[in-house]
């Protein structure tokens, strides 16, 4: 089968480890199918495991990517589900400790074939195109979460949205929008705070501004870079959510009395669950939302996708065809 996989990873040059071309088709084992993958999707996780974090080298060569749609043996159209739960786990899989996400442990989606198990497809609906429902699983899945189960900001009230234009970012103001919740952006570049105002969001402001009033909740996915400025755009007994840390896990001033003067809550936020992904799914249709797409790339040029993401150079998602 045609891949994207990683051969080697350095901190410094991610792309020099990335190889497209034939890897053998997966086998399924028992209680595993094989899905016809008809679009995939790239993620920042990508990226990562090329610089070497969250995949170990003994683990390469590794087929990389989260993000799929395809066909089942059985003729279905089904979204690929990523977190992979370990055996006889029960419950809310991304509360297990030894979960994984394909690519870490498993190959992943980055290709013309995945092996998963028959509990980690999702039907996709007929409404969602291909491109569509290759974006859902790991980024809009991560915002899902992060903006309906873990923030706790009911219509009407208001989030604000580190970073405008990644994957998660972009997801997050889709979803605010279309749930009736006041959503504001920050940015280092206007022109991609005035793209989110254009999907949906209220107004965009430069990174670290200050804002007209404290907001509810604030979604934090870039870390220590805005850290100081999350904790203190939120009202008292707001929640930062965070997912991410893209400049760093260790921000100059942790702001700890602020914290717990302010009686602040801040949630850890980790993908989503399978149940969660059909939601996401039936809410995305229900709400007409298209999900904001940067490009559409055949996978053997895949290549070319990573190299915009490295660059800083994607507003929305990256969608590779088979």
């Amino acid at each position: 089968m045609l891949a994207a996989y990683a051969v080697s990873q350095s901190a410094a040059d991610p792309l020099s480890g990335l190889e497209v071309g034939e890897r053998p088709d997966p086998e399924a084992r028992d209680g595993w199918v094989v899905v016809d993958l008809k679009t995939s999707a790239l993620n920042h996780h990508d990226v990562w495991s090329l610089r070497g974090v969250g995949l170990a080298a003994d683990r390469l060569p590794m087929v990389l990517g989260c993000d799929a749609a395809g066909i089942d043996p059985d003729g279905n159209e089904v979204l690929i589900h990523a977190v992979i739960p370990s055996d006889g786990w029960h419950g809310d899989e991304t509360l297990d400790p030894r979960r994984t996400l394909l690519s870490e442990l498993h190959d992943g989606t980055l290709a013309t074939k995945v092996a998963v198990p028959r509990s980690n497809l999702v039907p996709k609906p007929a409404e969602l195109s291909w491109e569509q429902a290759a974006c859902l699983p790991t980024a809009w899945l991560t915002a899902y979460r992060m903006l309906f189960t873990n923030s706790q900001v009911q219509p009407g009230g208001t989030v604000l949205v580190q970073g405008a234009a990644g994957g998660v970012a972009t997801a997050l103001v889709q979803l605010g929008a279309a749930a009736g919740i006041r959503v504001w952006v920050t940015s280092r570049d206007e022109a991609k705070g005035q793209q989110a105002v254009t999907l949906g969001a209220d107004r965009a402001f430069a990174s670290g501004e200050r804002l007209p009033e404290r907001v509810d909740a604030v979604m934090e996915t870039v870390g220590a870079a805005t850290w100081s400025h999350s904790v203190n755009a939120l009202r008292p007994g707001g929640t930062i959510v965070i997912s991410g840390a893209t400049s760093g896990d260790a921000p100059a001033k942790a702001e700890l009395t602020k914290i717990f003067f302010k009686q602040l809550r801040v949630v850890g936020s980790t993908m989503g669950t399978r149940d969660e992904l059909q939601k996401l799914a039936k809410f995305v249709v229900a709400q007409d939302i298209e999900p904001l797409i940067d490009s559409v790339i055949p996978l053997a040029d895949a290549r070319e996708g990573f190299a915009k993401m490295v660059d800083g150079q994607v507003t929305g998602k990256v969608v590779f065809t088979a």
